[in-house]
């Protein structure tokens, strides 16, 4: 088994390392501010990158959800979902792009049962994937919100619920 299976069939664990590595970048929210978004955009995203990349096959989207998805990066999905299987998963669990790969969306809602914080964020909407930010650090983008801006039009959950 590849290190990167062994690690990433360990949701739970790598939830614990998420939370831990968020407290980290909101601590340092401050000096990040002091010396720029951009700037620390560029210093951190290689490394960013770097380990995502090893361990979740991550394609930078700039976006990361992979704590509501298990620890499964969804843009690995031959179709780029963001909200579940296309409907074409086979019988074997596979997908119709990929016969020889599994769903990453059965993959993603296995793993989400291991985690305790963030598992029941398997059932969320999520909005489109913003083009815009691709190949820009997620957790940047975390900071300054970047990444919870939706298109124009898009009508979250939060939003739906509030209106009933």
């Amino acid at each position: 088994m590849s290190v990167r299976n062994w690690i990433h069939n360990r949701p739970h664990a790598l939830e614990i390392v998420y939370q831990f590595t968020e407290w980290v970048f909101y601590r340092l929210d401050p000096l990040f501010a002091r010396i720029g978004y951009d700037r620390t955009d560029r210093l951190i995203r290689p490394a960013e990158e770097l380990g995502k990349k090893l361990t979740f096959d991550c394609r930078m989207c700039g976006q990361c959800i992979l704590h509501s998805t298990g620890m499964t990066c969804p843009m690995t999905c031959p179709k780029n979902l963001r909200n579940g299987p296309c409907g074409g998963v086979r019988s074997n669990g596979h997908c119709e792009v990929k016969p020889e790969m599994k769903c990453v969306w059965g993959e993603a809602y296995e793993r989400s049962l291991d985690m305790s914080v963030y598992g029941h964020e398997m059932t969320m909407l999520q909005p489109p994937v913003n083009r815009r930010l691709e190949g820009t650090s997620a957790w940047v983008n975390m900071l300054t919100g970047v990444d919870k801006e939706v298109p124009e039009g898009w009508v979250s959950v939060e939003e739906l619920s509030a209106t009933a």
